[in-house]
C-alpha cells in the first residue's frame, strides 16, 4: 500500500465516525491529515472545506472548496467541491453564483466523466434545482427536479420526464 492509499484510507475512516467527534474535535483531526500532505495539496484542501461545510462552517468551507479548484482538484472530488461549494453559496445567500457553478457542472459531457462523477449527475440536478429555486426560477427547479426522479420511478418514467419538459414551455399560469 502506497503512503497516499493509506492517507486514503485514513480520511475514509474519518469521515465514516463523523458522527462521533464534536465538530472542533473533528475539523481538527482532518486538519492534521490535511497537514501530512505538501502544501496547499488539492484533496487536503477539499477534505478540510468538507469538514467545514459538514460541522456548520459554509464561509470557510467556500474558501478551503475554492482553494482545492483553484490547485487543480481532480476526478470525483472536484465534481463533489463544485456541488458543495454551490450548496455553500446558496445556503450564504449567492444562489446565482451557484446556479452558474451548477449549470456549468451540469453541462460537461458524460464523455469526459468516469463512472463515480457521472454518479453525481442526480446530485448536481438536485442542488442546480435548490438553486433555481432560490433565484425564483420556480418552473425550471421543478422540471429538473422532476426530471431528475423520472428515472429513479419504478413506472411512468416517460409520462414524467415529458411533464417535466412540459413545464419549461407550458404557460405558468399568471
Amino acid at each position: 500500500m502506497t503512503n497516499d492509499q493509506g492517507w486514503e484510507l485514513r480520511v475514509a475512516a474519518l469521515w465514516e465516525n463523523v458522527d462521533a467527534y464534536e465538530p472542533a474535535d473533528f475539523r481538527a483531526r482532518v486538519a492534521e491529515l490535511a497537514a501530512e500532505r505538501i502544501d496547499d495539496d488539492a484533496a487536503a484542501l477539499f477534505e478540510q472545506g468538507a469538514a467545514h461545510d459538514s460541522t456548520g462552517q459554509p464561509e470557510e468551507a467556500v474558501r478551503f472548496y475554492q482553494r482545492a479548484l483553484d490547485q487543480g482538484l481532480t476526478g470525483l472530488r472536484r465534481r463533489r467541491a463544485v456541488i458543495q461549494l454551490a450548496s455553500s453559496l446558496r445556503n450564504l445567500g449567492r444562489p446565482d453564483r451557484s446556479v452558474e457553478l451548477l449549470t456549468a457542472e451540469r453541462d460537461i459531457t458524460a464523455d469526459r466523466l468516469d463512472a463515480d462523477e457521472t454518479a453525481l449527475a442526480g446530485a448536481v440536478d438536485a442542488f442546480l434545482a435548490l438553486a433555481l429555486a432560490d433565484t425564483g426560477r420556480d418552473r425550471e427547479a421543478a422540471s429538473l427536479a422532476l426530471g431528475a426522479l423520472a428515472p429513479l420511478l419504478p413506472r411512468y418514467n416517460r409520462s414524467l420526464a415529458h411533464y417535466a419538459r412540459a413545464l419549461l414551455t407550458a404557460p405558468d399560469g399568471s
